[in-house]
């Protein structure tokens, strides 16, 4: 019964496979054929063989097959399943990806708002306070970075991650020390502007927020474990970082936080939690296995796509409602500049904070009648 079985399959086998080569463009035969293969990984090897038309691939990608384990494929002409892609992943590639560069603007857009602020209030703006400062929190953000990957090695969580920088590096501890040596040289840098500034507020504000970006991820704290990651990097590169540099661009004179510095300040952080909060929807489950609660975990990537809407639009509301009470200048208000960036939020991040440092210099250029509004704090 076993010999006779197998004679039937093997029988089965050759007519499938003359049938597959025979009609090769006709998807649906395709597929009925190659379903009398004993798995799906076989059934999809042949699939993926072939030359398809543009139809017959449509259909093929909407093609589901199982075997008898559940074991799930999917025949999609011209893709390379994701862990035979990861494998071909080139070095270089991985490099670029470790780098985050565009991550970066998470150091660019505080300092560039806060220096337009104080160039909105006082009519200067120090260029190579701006060039020392963007280098020094340029180190700091790399820090953050490297630190991070550290952690989330000793946690498990990047164990299997490729572009991990400890795993590129091949040392957990090169990673960590160069890690340090790149916070010590950024805190050199932003030690020697707030001398020359003369602004004591800017030191404590500045080493609040490196402090928020520590107890974030490293032990014994791991915040961000417990999803507090998203306020603290409000508070670190709004608040604290933002106003620390509007301080740090006066030149004479002490400057006052005004209502215009706090303004921007909430909404430079208002993006950059955005930007974090986004970055956990395609780990949810990651993060899930190595106890990782973020607020994506709690909520789930449904009602987190629903956030992140109300988010974009409460954004552009509080900027609308902060102008027209004039703690903004209102040519701040310039939706068309960034309206497409809200789908992306590090390109939101990025250009809305471009826009409303340009509103801000447009302000100090054109309108010459509007009077900053300061509080001393």
């Amino acid at each position: 019964m076993a010999v006779a079985g197998a004679s039937v399959w093997n029988t089965s086998y050759v007519s499938c496979s003359l049938e597959l080569v025979g009609f090769r463009r006709n998807t649906n035969r395709i597929y009925q054929a190659s379903s009398c293969l004993p798995n799906a990984a076989q059934r999809l090897l042949l699939c993926t063989q072939m030359s398809f038309n543009k139809t017959g691939i449509r259909r093929l990608k909407s093609m589901r097959l199982r075997d008898g384990f559940g074991l799930k494929c999917e025949a999609v002409y011209g893709e390379i399943p994701l862990q035979e892609k990861s494998e071909n992943i080139s070095k270089a590639t991985l490099i670029w990806r470790a780098i985050k560069l565009p991550m970066y603007s998470v150091a660019l857009i505080p300092l560039t708002v806060g220096s337009a602020v104080a160039y909105w209030q006082t009519g200067h703006c120090c260029a190579k306070r701006y060039l020392t400062l963007l280098v020094s929190s340029v180190l700091v953000i790399a820090w953050l970075n490297l630190s991070n990957d550290v952690h989330d090695f000793d946690k498990g969580a990047d164990r299997n991650k490729k572009e991990s920088v400890v795993n590129l590096v091949g040392s957990r501890t090169g990673t960590h020390i160069i890690a340090c040596l790149l916070l010590a040289l950024g805190l050199i840098g932003l030690t020697r502007v707030s001398i020359e500034a003369g602004s004591l507020r800017s030191v404590l504000l500045l080493v609040y927020a490196i402090f928020c970006g520590y107890i974030y991820q490293s032990p014994p704290f791991r915040l961000g474990y417990i999803g507090l990651g998203e306020p603290l990097c409000f508070a670190a590169f709004g608040p604290f970082a933002t106003t620390a540099f509007y301080l740090l661009q006066s030149r004479h004179q002490v400057l006052a936080i005004s209502v215009t510095a706090i303004s921007s300040s909430l909404l430079v952080g208002f993006t950059t939690a955005l930007i974090l909060f986004c970055s956990h929807f395609h780990q949810v489950e990651d993060d899930k296995a190595v106890g990782n609660y973020s607020p994506l975990v709690k909520l789930g990537t449904e009602a987190g796509a629903k956030v992140v809407k109300m988010a974009v639009t409460s954004l552009y509301s509080l900027l609308f409602a902060l102008g027209l009470g004039q703690a903004l200048p209102f040519s701040c208000v310039d939706i068309s500049m960034i309206f497409m960036a809200k789908y992306y939020c590090v390109r939101l991040h990025t250009a809305f904070g471009v826009a409303l440092a340009a509103g801000l210099v447009a302000a100090r250029l054109f309108v010459r009648k509007q009077l900053p509004h300061a509080i001393i704090i």
